[in-house]
């Protein structure tokens, strides 16, 4: 079987995706520093993989982790060694899972609604003062991000002196091409961000989700560790704002490169505004390819053995554009095509809990930008990838309004 080595720049995450799909349902890949996986490019193999329970997300289960073979100062570190539900199985998975379910509840994320609209406002009130002196504005930069940065923010409770940093620490391990050195400063840089917010929230407690967990940690005989607080805390922050940043950028580019699709939309309802976020989840995932699974046993896919250990990729670009799954034209984005079951937010018992939210930004911040600006277009010339392997997505947004 022929190795594919993936591109830690993310600069061709469609083409890369493709070339996975022709090699088989299965494949071998390799990471940076030569660390081996798989990886399962076929959507109904992937859905039946993150449904199965022999298949661990615990990255203690990784060969190469128990051999030794992965340092401290890897560039993917940030998205594998982590404590949280993310990387829990069973029991403890649900154990976890459970003080985010009673603190992120539907009727908070619907509570959510006025203040969201409040920032989109004033975002989209400030956006003609950040174009330069050739006209353009970064719409990444100055609309994307901060929309859903400070949704999360308000959400968990990160105060205003805090975000700058937090920013750069999730942009640093989302990225693929970190040096050494960046990497153990940021792991370090972390724990001490989350410790003073912990702190901050010990002391003088408020509404937001750190002091729901606090009590909650505080209340329950199943509490969380200092080690789980902190990772629970942080996979909110770092999952909260960069999925929802990525699918408002990726939604935009999409629909500026495809005037007809933006005129459809521009005289649609609520619910074609649904369908653009769907259809730009799954023709352009936010999150190109997802670390990882450990099968607990030797697991056979599509005659295909995977040996127990081994850690399996989960390459939502690839799977999002199966055309067994989405038909022949699973290439093309259409906001009127029937929407089939997509992947971009996981399955199984690992479903993203912040889909909802993530879906309501996203419903309100595009219709307010294109009803704003209904003239808007993208800039000519090359526009950047997000230089990673996970975080699918634009570097960089310019558009004349």
């Amino acid at each position: 079987m022929d190795l594919i080595a993936l591109d830690p720049t993310g600069s061709d995450h469609h083409g890369e995706a493709a070339r996975l799909r022709q090699a088989g349902p299965v494949v071998r890949v390799m990471l940076p520093g030569g660390v081996r996986a798989w990886a399962v490019t076929h959507h109904d193999l992937l859905a039946e993989l993150v449904a199965d329970g022999r298949v661990s997300k615990d990255w203690r289960n990784w060969n190469a982790v128990r051999r030794g073979e992965i340092p401290g100062d890897w560039p993917l570190i940030g998205m594998v060694k982590v404590t949280n539900m993310v990387t829990a199985d069973g029991r403890e998975h649900h154990r976890l899972r459970k003080f985010v379910t009673g603190t992120l509840t539907p009727r908070r994320v619907q509570a959510m609604r006025p203040g969201l609209a409040r920032i989109v406002a004033g975002l989209l009130d400030e956006l003609p003062g950040h174009a330069g002196q050739d006209g353009l504005v970064d719409l990444r930069a100055h609309y994307a991000h901060p929309v859903p940065m400070r949704v999360i923010c308000e959400l968990v409770g990160v105060p205003e002196e805090e975000r700058d940093e937090l920013r750069a620490l999730v942009d640093s391990i989302f990225r693929s091409t970190t040096a050494p050195e960046e990497v153990l400063r940021t792991q370090r840089d972390i724990h001490l961000l989350l410790g003073r917010l912990v702190a901050a929230r010990h002391a003088v407690p408020g509404d937001d989700l750190t002091s729901a967990l606090i009590a909650a940690q505080e209340d329950d005989p199943e509490r969380l560790t200092d080690e789980e607080l902190a990772g629970t805390i942080w996979l909110m922050l770092a999952a909260g704002h960069e999925t929802t940043l990525s699918l408002i950028v990726n939604a935009v580019r999409a629909l500026l490169t495809h005037p007809a699709q933006l005129a459809l939309a521009l005289k649609g309802d609520e619910a074609t505004w649904a369908a653009v976020v769907e259809e730009t989840l799954r023709w352009d995932a936010p999150i190109g390819d997802f670390m990882a699974r450990y099968p607990l046993e030797d697991l056979t896919l599509a005659g295909v053995t995977i040996p127990a250990g081994e850690a399996i990729l989960a390459p939502y670009s690839a799977v999002g554009r199966d055309p067994a799954q989405h038909g022949a034209d699973a290439g093309r984005f259409d906001i009127t095509r029937e929407q089939r079951r997509h992947l971009a937010f996981g399955g199984g018992p690992h479903l993203c809990l912040g889909a909802a939210l993530a879906r309501m930004e996203a419903a309100a911040a595009l219709p307010a930008l294109f009803s704003r600006f209904p003239e808007m277009s993208l800039a000519a010339g090359h526009i950047p990838a997000v230089p990673s392997l996970f975080s699918n997505s634009a570097a960089a947004l310019p558009v004349r309004l």
